[in-house]
């Protein structure tokens, strides 16, 4: 019933994560907020159940700030990935296992542009493109077919609007807002929402 979405390319990450907060038939909100800012360069997405999104992202990104106020630095993309992923797997083998699915956009000063996906079954991940949710029906396939390494930060945006203008004309669900960050070696930045008001503007100019 949530969409996130991440694809890497050579120089910087981009992800999104639909603004939709559903109840069963209901829909609360259409400007949640589903991407926490974990450091300088890394953001997490996160879809599931409300409780445990909000309480683990916290939860991670609070153990991620006390690592590097106790030795000086932060924590790689992908220790903070393996450090996630070995927390999933306690918790799911717990009497409270937290039901969340994420998607790690970061960028390491060495290694570059790094993506990971997660599940609430503890797998983990590296890869160029990830989606969760029933979006992931359409995106997908949409980013096999046009992702390229070398894009830029444009072209990856536009990339982002032909998942969102497909997942918005097929799906069922109302998800009428994406949120979108990019990382890069620069840190974290916002991008302009993609919304469905702004597609239609879009398609009548």
């Amino acid at each position: 019933m949530e969409t996130l979405m991440g694809v890497t390319f050579r120089d910087f990450v981009l992800i999104a994560a639909d603004m939709s907060n559903a109840h069963s038939v209901l829909l609360m909100k259409d400007d949640e907020d589903k991407l926490y800012r974990i450091s300088s360069k890394l953001v997490m997405a996160v879809s599931g159940e409300a409780g445990d999104t909000t309480q683990f992202a916290e939860y991670i990104a609070k153990n991620v700030q006390l690592y590097k106020m106790r030795n000086g630095y932060e924590l790689s993309p992908h220790a903070t990935a393996n450090f996630t992923r070995r927390n999933l797997a306690d918790y799911l083998r717990s009497r409270s296992p937290y039901f969340v699915n994420m998607l790690l956009a970061g960028y390491d000063n060495e290694t570059g542009p790094q993506l990971y996906f997660l599940d609430y079954l503890a797998s983990l991940v590296k890869i160029p493109f990830a989606v969760h949710g029933y979006g992931g029906f359409f995106a997908l396939t949409i980013m096999d077919r046009y992702h390229r390494p070398d894009m830029t930060v444009e072209e990856g945006y536009d990339l982002l609007k032909k998942c969102v203008r497909e997942i918005q004309k097929r799906l069922v669900i109302n998800q009428p807002n994406f949120k979108v960050q990019v990382v890069d070696k620069d840190g974290v930045r916002d991008l302009p929402p993609i919304t469905a008001k702004a597609l239609v503007l879009e398609e009548v100019k």
